[in-house]
């Protein structure tokens, strides 16, 4: 009896050591998923300020060479649905890690790279393999964390996902005029392959499969027409994929527009469109305890409508100084309305197709980024301030119209009052 007693008695404390352990452990397996987002962002953001060199290094026209920037947002989209469905019945650490391998090697592959078709084909390899690991690291945050307590983690990866776009969009053109463009292919390669290394001892801790067989493509259809039954579903997505539009167009063609308008090279090319990035660098694990304490709905129209506002700016003749801000302030309303979409999906669907959901959440945005690079890139043959002002103008309506829409996308102790 007294042996029963005194094992009682050190059993709390022996939970709370077994959770300052998996504390440990948690912390540890994000911030190294969180570094494989950010290189991700990294060698994806990194094409955009190079379209007008890789012109000249190809010897074609912009719109050619442009193509690669969709031809990997699309690829990465398709593969997402994919990955997404078989992380919930094999694991997520196990799609993970063949994601990762495939992204490692292709990166490295594009370095090899002699015409603008081979570069257009390695791309799309890339985005094949690439789009397992960000949508599984948001459902692992579903699977580990309440819906409340999934802010700071989803701005922890943001976080490392805007430094990826903030040193992709910058680096890539500072640096390659020292060291090459297939270089910067190479060194990603080779730090994503560091990384990967290092997971292996976190990434299965944490690992369960949700179901017990794949399902047919009829049930996998059904789980995504479950997901859209939903106004707060349809909503969330149609927004995702506005948003992805919207941004991958302006940003896309930041580089040509900075080309023409200022007449820049390319490092002063990456000097200016820096600030894309550094607010989420800086403010996205802010931003997450933020939502987790007020809730998104005053957020997500604010991030709308600061992004309608700067591309709107930049059709006017500003100084450079004044696109750099513009570019900031673009960059923090991405910060405002992704990261908190990302939330609002982890919470739609049951825990069992968690990744079938991120998975298609992913494959919206990516589907957006596509096809916003595309359309953005035929509207300039009016110019960019026809397609600057169509663009902020939807942008701005949308925002205005997400007041209302959103109003009720707060945390779950303040929905009684609703």
């Amino acid at each position: 009896m007294s042996n029963r007693k005194e094992h009682l008695e050190h059993l709390p404390h022996a939970e709370a050591a077994d959770r300052t352990i998996r504390l440990k452990q948690h912390n540890r397996l994000f911030a190294l998923l969180s570094l494989a987002a950010g290189l991700i962002f990294l060698q994806g953001y990194t094409i955009a300020p190079l379209i007008p060199r890789l012109a000249e290094v190809f010897n074609v026209p912009v719109q050619e060479i442009g193509i690669i920037v969709p031809a990997y947002m699309l690829a990465y989209a398709l593969m997402a649905l994919f990955y997404g469905v078989l992380s919930d019945r094999f694991g997520r650490w196990s799609v993970i890690r063949i994601s990762l391998i495939i992204f490692v090697i292709c990166t490295a592959l594009t370095a090899t790279a002699q015409t603008a078709s081979q570069m257009v084909i390695w791309r799309l390899l890339t985005g094949l393999g690439a789009s397992g690991v960000i949508p599984l690291t948001f459902a692992l945050i579903g699977d580990l964390f309440p819906f409340d307590q999934r802010g700071s983690k989803l701005g922890l990866v943001f976080a490392a996902m805007e430094g990826g776009m903030a040193a992709g969009s910058a680096g890539g053109a500072v640096l390659e005029p020292f060291v090459g463009w297939r270089s910067l292919f190479i060194g990603t390669a080779v730090f994503a392959a560091l990384v990967l290394w290092r997971l292996h001892l976190y990434g299965a801790l944490f690992d369960t499969a949700k179901v017990e067989k794949l399902p047919t493509i009829r049930q996998v259809f059904r789980g995504y027409s479950q997901i859209f039954s939903s106004f707060r579903g349809k909503r969330t997505y149609a927004y995702v994929l506005w948003n992805g539009i919207y941004h991958s167009g302006v940003y896309t063609w930041l580089g040509l527009y900075l080309s023409q308008r200022y007449n820049m090279d390319a490092l002063s090319i990456g000097l200016t469109i820096l600030g894309y990035g550094i607010p989420g660098l800086l403010l996205s694990s802010l931003i997450g305890r933020a939502v987790d304490r007020w809730g998104r709905r005053w957020l997500i129209p604010a991030g709308l409508i600061m992004a309608a506002l700067a591309g709107i700016a930049m059709i006017f003749e500003i100084p450079p100084i004044g696109t750099t801000i513009a570019v900031l302030v673009l960059s923090l309303g991405y910060d405002l309305t992704q990261p908190l979409f990302v939330g609002i999906v982890t919470d739609l669907g049951d825990s069992n197709s968690l990744g079938q959901t991120m998975g298609l959440k992913v494959f919206v945005l990516f589907t957006g980024f596509g096809i916003g690079s595309l359309i953005f890139g035929e509207l300039l043959l009016f110019g960019f301030g026809a397609s600057l002002a169509i663009f902020g103008g939807i942008q701005l309506i949308s925002g205005a119209i997400a007041i209302r829409l959103f109003w009720q996308e707060v945390p779950y102790r303040l929905r009684s009052n609703f």
